[in-house]
């Protein structure tokens, strides 16, 4: 035996458990607190679907539609919020305490390039060997990167040590 579809989506017709509704026309008018059966006959002279719009209200909000358009118009709403979302990624830019000035560049435009895409920026400065024993080096690098993004990026995560790298996360303004 087959057990029958489970609906999803507000209650509509019949499917309203509440005894009394406050019904709002096709129009958008409100009609006043009723009987159920009462804003279902009122439905059905209109040729629409009585929706439950707002069921933790006392007494739930019941509204005249064409369930159909209504779905139609609620998917349409999804879609176009999906559209418009960015997914903000994190970009890591990885880097030593004593990179040449090139390099740095390079990597710089690669952050810009980063920012302009709306992504935020992970840079990690990887610390080896006799290295660890200067970490202000590292942190003088960081700061000096934090300076020269200052304009067009804001700091999200301050520079930090981590076992044998230093972290600074970078979020576009």
């Amino acid at each position: 035996m087959q057990t029958p579809p489970v609906k999803d989506g507000p209650p509509m017709n019949q499917d309203i458990r509440a005894p009394r509704v406050l019904l709002i026309d096709q129009n958008g008018e409100k009609q006043g607190v009723m009987p159920t059966s009462a804003a279902l006959e009122a439905a059905e002279e209109a040729g629409m679907d009585l929706v439950q719009i707002v069921s933790t209200s006392e007494p739930p909000v019941a509204k005249i539609l064409d369930y159909g358009k209504f779905r139609f118009q609620e998917q349409k709403k999804k879609a176009e919020a999906r559209k418009r979302q960015k997914i903000v990624e994190l970009k890591e830019i990885k880097l030593r305490p004593n990179i040449d000035t090139h390099d740095y560049e390079v990597k710089a435009k690669a952050m810009h390039r980063f920012f302009d895409e709306g992504d935020k920026v992970k840079v990690t400065l990887r610390f080896r060997g006799r290295e660890m024993a200067h970490p202000e080096l590292g942190m003088k690098l960081l700061n000096k990167v934090q300076e020269d993004f200052d304009e067009i990026a804001k700091v999200e995560y301050a520079p930090r040590m981590e076992g044998r790298q230093m972290i600074m996360i970078l979020a576009p303004k």
